[in-house]
């Protein structure tokens, strides 16, 4: 599909997410705790999604390549090499912005 309001009933069922480098997508979908194989648009302009990709993938949280390369990743993957995703912490984010603005 191209478009959803939403995306949380198909995350919820989903064994394994294919998905562009969009931060809200790889975000939601490792914040549900599912598997990701990250496939970057590089034509993008500036290619922003390549950076976001690729330090998820060295951080160990998933699986990275390119249109071209994506059937070859479905067939080498292993998943069980991918980390679990930490949970956010927004306290930790208001406490700084709290400092950095004097509230403390």
């Amino acid at each position: 599909f191209r478009f959803k309001d939403s995306l949380v009933e198909d995350l919820r069922s989903a064994d394994l997410v294919i998905s562009h480098a969009g931060a809200g997508s790889c975000l939601e979908t490792l914040e549900k705790g599912k598997p990701l194989i990250v496939v970057i648009n590089d034509k993008l302009m500036n290619n922003h999604q390549l950076e976001l990709a690729k330090q998820l993938h060295r951080d160990g949280y998933v699986l990275c390549c390119n249109c071209s390369t994506l059937v070859e990743t479905l067939q080498l993957m292993d998943l069980s090499t991918l980390k679990p995703f930490p949970p956010g912490q927004p306290e930790k984010f208001a406490l700084f912005l709290d400092k950095v603005t004097g509230f403390q």
